[in-house]
């Protein structure tokens, strides 16, 4: 199905996207809705599990198919993808699998989702020195705002593809080239941008993002993708049967870790939340990543003008580096209140807080959303 083609139909995208019967769901920055062909791949595995056992290998062409799937999206080759959990499992691989000395430092933003944080706050122990990038507004960082902090010791930096209250959009590209060219490493948390907008591995050495935004997934499946230049300095750090080889469940003499990014997989796979991706990937992937960032970014640049004429602040000044995030909020104005109305208006959006105690008002609309939904929301503010 073409992204044109649920639009042209309202009986199809309430079919498609039940949540539409319920009002505007704006908040798929925080936990998506699932469409109906999601729910009914995980029902079925779960209806099949009532009445039989789950058998691993049966389920094994679905696994490889939903790396090739990832891996379309990620313009990457299956080898380099790994099926994980939640984000900060593959944030935690690559904090815990570098090879860090006492006196190397990681560059990473303190004002970022938790997630993109505590991973590298947690090396100090180890004497890695931490250094924060201060932007001029939430998330908006560019390379200048990494030329005074990355030096010869520098080991990674560490940035979001976009800020998950502000929605600016880092340079991936530019950035990346910047850093490789430093001789560091570039992590990227992928989570506020894949599924939304195109976000390519080309310039990254790593990049992790679950899939209960953006992808249209559930929580607790997402994608890993290492860079295979560097995949050798990246130790698996959570071991199990998967990840090794062990032919017929026998355990090795010597350890002989998967030769591509399975060896980052620990143990037995989620199997409800794999068919879940794999039928949101597909989805995706029919509706083409260029047609959904066309349609997210202009229900954001439509979103941005009328909260301006509107009187209200944006986290993010800049026009530019669009995501499907808009966050806004009016001084004298009670933001809690607003949210409620909204709420009561049958209207879900996402309340945030910036470090500085200021609450915003999250709009994120996603390709199933419709402009008469964010109009409505807007005649409320």
């Amino acid at each position: 199905m073409k992204l044109s083609e649920l639009h042209r139909s309202e009986e199809t995208r309430l079919r498609e996207f039940p949540i539409a019967k319920e009002g505007a769901f704006l908040a798929n920055a925080a936990i998506c809705p699932l469409p109906t062909r999601v729910g009914v791949a995980m029902k079925a595995l779960i209806d099949k599990a009532i009445q039989t056992s789950i058998d691993f290998d049966s389920y094994e062409g679905v696994y490889e198919e939903t790396r090739e799937l990832a891996a379309k999206l990620l313009q990457a080759r299956p080898r380099n993808v790994a099926l994980l959990g939640p984000t900060s499992i593959g944030l935690s691989l690559v904090a815990n699998g570098l090879s860090l000395e006492s006196g190397d430092n990681i560059v990473y933003y303190h004002g970022d989702y938790p997630s993109n944080a505590v991973v590298w706050m947690n090396l100090a122990e180890k004497g890695v020195e931490l250094r924060r990038v201060l932007p001029r507004e939430p998330g908006n960082i560019r390379v200048d705002d990494l030329k005074e902090l990355v030096d010869s010791r520098t080991r990674l930096v560490a940035l979001s593809s976009a800020h998950f209250i502000s929605g600016f959009r880092i340079d991936l590209d530019s950035i990346g080239e910047w850093v490789k060219k430093s001789n560091a490493l570039f992590c990227v948390d992928g989570i506020q941008t894949l599924g939304a907008i195109r976000t390519h591995v080309e310039s990254l050495d790593f990049l992790v993002a679950d899939a209960h935004k953006w992808l249209l997934g559930p929580p607790a499946i997402g994608l890993f993708y290492v860079n295979p230049d560097i995949e050798d300095q990246l130790k698996p750090t959570l071991l199990g049967w998967h990840s090794v080889e062990c032919p017929e469940f026998v355990t090795p003499q010597e350890l002989t870790f998967k030769s591509d990014a399975r060896r980052y997989e620990a143990g037995s796979p989620n199997l409800t939340g794999l068919v879940a991706l794999n039928a949101s990937l597909r989805l995706l992937l029919d509706f083409t990543i260029e047609a959904v960032e066309e349609r997210v970014t202009s229900y954001t640049t439509h979103i941005r003008e009328e909260v301006r004429e509107k009187g209200y602040t944006l986290a993010c000044s800049d026009d530019n580096r669009l995501s499907g995030i808009s966050s806004f909020r009016k001084e004298g104005e009670d933001t809690q209140i607003l949210y409620n109305a909204l709420a009561d208006a049958g209207i879900v959006t996402s309340l945030r807080a910036t470090p500085d105690g200021k609450q915003w008002i999250r709009f994120s609309p996603h390709c199933y959303n419709t402009m008469d939904e964010i109009n409505q929301a807007l005649t409320l503010l």
